[in-house]
């Protein structure tokens, strides 16, 4: 468990704060995901993916449900929460999908590893990091524009590689 730390607390880190936007809160947050990691390590199912991914999942789980529980309730109007009921209806008919995507996920990283890794680590850093594209453009050092052309054509070719 410590050499496991050692190697990816500064990740999973990173991964909490891109969430809830706090060193002290994220610090918390890969404290319990390692408790979590080691107390449920036999939940863990290789066919659903790799170790790394699942302690990674499990960190931004607690990350959002942090910041979902602490969430301020805002005020609705009736026409904004019709709206809100048929996306979650929505939601609802997609989960049937949710297996089919479960067995299928796997080969996302075959499909990942065939990305050019600066276009690669575009999408991580966009929807595992959790960057903007904004954020991205910075910590790469490109234009926004190439980082969003590169993540439209990355996400068009995921798709097709996905098939």
């Amino acid at each position: 468990m410590h050499d496991l730390y050692a190697r990816e607390s500064a990740r999973l880190l990173g991964v909490a704060k891109r969430i809830v936007r706090s060193d002290a809160l994220a610090e918390d947050i890969v404290h319990d995901a390692f408790i979590k990691i080691w107390t449920r390590a036999g939940s863990y199912d290789s066919a659903r993916g790799t170790a790394r991914g699942w302690i990674f999942s499990v960190t931004r789980h607690l990350a959002l449900n942090f910041m979902r529980d602490n969430a301020q309730t805002l005020q609705v109007s009736e026409q904004s929460e019709s709206a809100l009921l048929a996306d979650a209806a929505s939601d609802v008919a997609t989960e049937a999908d949710s297996f089919e995507y479960r067995a299928r996920s796997g080969r996302v990283y075959g499909c990942l590893e065939q990305l050019e890794p600066a276009r690669r680590n575009c999408i991580l850093h966009a929807y595992v990091d959790g960057y903007s594209h904004t954020e991205i453009a910075q910590k790469v050092g490109a234009p926004l524009g190439t980082i969003k052309a590169w993540i439209k054509r990355s996400l068009v070719a995921l798709r097709e590689c996905m098939g």
